[in-house]
Formats: C-alpha cells, sequence, structure tokens
C-alpha cells in the first residue's frame, strides 16, 4: 500500500511502486482531468504538483509520491471558485481542443506561485515543454499575465497593456 494525499484526500493504493503517478491519478482515483500525452515527458498534458512542484506524472512513479501531497486540475477550485488561473484561461478564451490545458494550467500556476510577476522570460521557462497542438500561446501568455497583474487584457486589441 501507498499512501499519500490527493488534493487533500487521504488515499491509499496497492499498486506497483513503479507504476507512473499518472495511471493512478486516473485509473485508481478517478480523476481524469490530468491528460496522457506522450508517455516521455515531453508534452506536459500530465503535469500535476508534487509537494508542491510540477512534475510530469506520466513518468514519476507512484512511490515519489508516497507520504507526499498531490494537486490535481480537479483540486485547484476551491469554495465554489475557480483558481484566478483557471478563470483567466475563461476570460481569455486560451483552450481550443483543450487536451492540453489542464497541464498548462498547472504549470501556469507554479510559475506564479514561485514568482507572481514574471516577465517572458521566466513564463518562457516556465512554460517549455507543455505543448499546446492548436498553438494558443499568445492567448496562455495573456492569461498569465492577467493574474499576475503584469498587464491587463484589452479585449478590443486583443492585447496585455502595460502599466
Amino acid at each position: 500500500m501507498i499512501d499519500f494525499t490527493v488534493n487533500g484526500v487521504r488515499h491509499s493504493v496497492d499498486v506497483e511502486p513503479d507504476t507512473p503517478l499518472l495511471w493512478v491519478v486516473r485509473e485508481q482515483l478517478g480523476l481524469t482531468g490530468t491528460k496522457f500525452g506522450c508517455g516521455i515527458a515531453q508534452c506536459g498534458a500530465c503535469t500535476i504538483h508534487l509537494n508542491g512542484n510540477p512534475i510530469r506524472s506520466c513518468v514519476t512513479p507512484v512511490s515519489a509520491a508516497a507520504g507526499g501531497a498531490v494537486l490535481t486540475i480537479e483540486g485547484l477550485a476551491g469554495d465554489g471558485e475557480l483558481h484566478p488561473v483557471q478563470q483567466a484561461w475563461i476570460d481569455h478564451q486560451v483552450p481550443q481542443c483543450g487536451y492540453c490545458q489542464s497541464g498548462q494550467i498547472m504549470s501556469a500556476v507554479a510559475l506564479l506561485d514561485n514568482n507572481p510577476a514574471p516577465d517572458d522570460a521566466a513564463i518562457n521557462a516556465a512554460m517549455d515543454g507543455n505543448i499546446c497542438r492548436c498553438g494558443m500561446y499568445g492567448r496562455i501568455r495573456k492569461a498569465i499575465k492577467s493574474v499576475a497583474g503584469v498587464g491587463q487584457f484589452d479585449p478590443k486589441s486583443g492585447e496585455v497593456q502595460h502599466g
């Protein structure tokens, strides 16, 4: 048995210790917001937080979570309110197909938790490796900046206004 907390709820799972955390979260716990993309930690669709750090759950063994705390996309919202990053994704119409969005959001949340006012270089570094096949990178950047307070989104121009 491997014990860990997911979204504030304690769980014990009886799986092989090398089972990818992604499959435990999806199949054992029924939290399907975290997606399988590539299986080799290259696309970011499976990004979740382990002990406050973003990880690629497709290559992280469940044993790494033993005694730890996991946060998935399902755990971001609280008290009937979306997390500010989730709301920014809606406000800036980020999702197209939506497949990568849970991983993108989890990476953005980790960035803003560690750097509340990231510049473009910090956003690029934090989001590098999160692939969006629909190419919504500009909208992702605008959404992150709007939450960070780095700029305000102007719906008429579609640009982030600074200052």
